[in-house]
C-alpha cells in the first residue's frame, strides 16, 4: 500500500492517512478483504506515530471501511458503508465549501462540475483494472 504523508499540510495525518485508505479502496488498490499493515508497520513504514496510525483505522473501522480483528488486524470490509442522511448532511457540508470557495475564485459552474467529473471517471476508470 503505497501512502503518501505531506508534512507541510495543515490536514491533520490521521485525516491525510483516511482519505488515502478510501481513495484506495474506490479506485480497487485495496480489496474488499485485504489486511492492511499492522498499526505499529505502517506507523514505521511512513514515519509517523502509531497512535496517529491507530487513530484514522479507528475512524475507518466507524464507519464502515475496515473491520478490526483482534488476531488478523485491519482488514478492508467486504460490505461498504451505505449512502445515509447523515452521510448525505456531510457530503452536502463539504460540497458547500468547495464550490463556495471555488465561486469566490471566480470558477464557473461548468469548470466545477468537469473536474468533479474528471475524477469521478479517473476512480471509475481505474477501479476496471
Amino acid at each position: 500500500m503505497f501512502i503518501k504523508i505531506d508534512f507541510e499540510t495543515e490536514m491533520p495525518i490521521y485525516e491525510q492517512l483516511k482519505r488515502q485508505i478510501i481513495e484506495g479502496i474506490a479506485k480497487g488498490a485495496l480489496k474488499k478483504g485485504e489486511q492492511l499493515p499492522s498499526v505499529r508497520q505502517l506507523a514505521e513504514d511512513i514515519g509517523i506515530n502509531l497512535h496517529t496510525v491507530n487513530k484514522a483505522y479507528n475512524i475507518l473501522k466507524n464507519e464502515g471501511f475496515l473491520t478490526i480483528d483482534r488476531r488478523k488486524g485491519a482488514m478492508v470490509s467486504n460490505l461498504m458503508p451505505e449512502i445515509t442522511e447523515q452521510y448525505l448532511e456531510l457530503l452536502k457540508e463539504e460540497l458547500k465549501y468547495l464550490i463556495s470557495n471555488s465561486y469566490c475564485r471566480g470558477m464557473r459552474k461548468e469548470g466545477f462540475l468537469s473536474i468533479c467529473e474528471s475524477i469521478y471517471d479517473e476512480i471509475d476508470d481505474e477501479k476496471k483494472f
